[in-house]
């Protein structure tokens, strides 16, 4: 292909996913009564509370531990964490927000064609693995950027990485 033929793809962030502390014991009981847009599963041992602005989910556990996913920026997933921890500062836990982390960025690209795995995967071999009895997709894993690519045969890519950083250096890498 000729470089004035390049067409630029967009990557777009589908899901981030992040975690933070509340240096509190968080009674879900209260939680699942006093809060508002929650589920309360007490064989699991979680509270879920939703917030719609930015549209997030959390996984509220008892020692404090809180996982949010649905975000899709960085930024977004850190102010839909705060507002969390302040919605159970008002139902009256004193409700610390730390330890903060982005663990997880999912972004996804679609190609403009199709993709023979078995022949992708026999030509990156070494990092390249495909079991289509497992998976529809071919693992391609990227260990100094600790990322994952899932290449499907329709051109649907996946890139699993610990931050946008990573996902944007996955697609030069690929």
């Amino acid at each position: 292909m000729e470089p004035s033929n390049d067409v630029a793809l967009d990557i777009i962030v589908s899901n981030v996913v992040s975690v933070f502390r509340t240096r509190c014991h968080l009674n879900l009981r209260t939680i699942g009564l006093e809060g508002s847009n929650v589920i309360y599963k007490p064989e699991m041992g979680k509270v879920l509370m939703k917030l719609r602005k930015p549209r997030i989910t959390a996984s509220i556990w008892s020692s404090g531990k809180i996982i949010c996913t649905g975000a899709t920026s960085e930024e977004e997933a850190k102010l839909g964490a705060r507002r969390l921890a302040r919605c159970l500062q008002k139902i009256g836990f004193k409700v610390r927000f730390t330890d903060f982390k982005v663990v997880n960025v999912l972004a996804v690209c679609s190609l403009p064609f199709q993709i023979r795995l078995i022949e992708f995967t026999k030509n990156n071999r070494p990092i390249a693995s495909y079991e289509p009895e497992i998976h529809p997709a071919a693992s391609y894993r990227i260990k100094n950027l600790r990322s994952t690519v899932q290449v499907f045969s329709t051109g649907n890519i996946t890139v699993t990485a610990s931050s946008r950083y990573d996902v944007n250096h996955t697609s030069y890498c690929v």
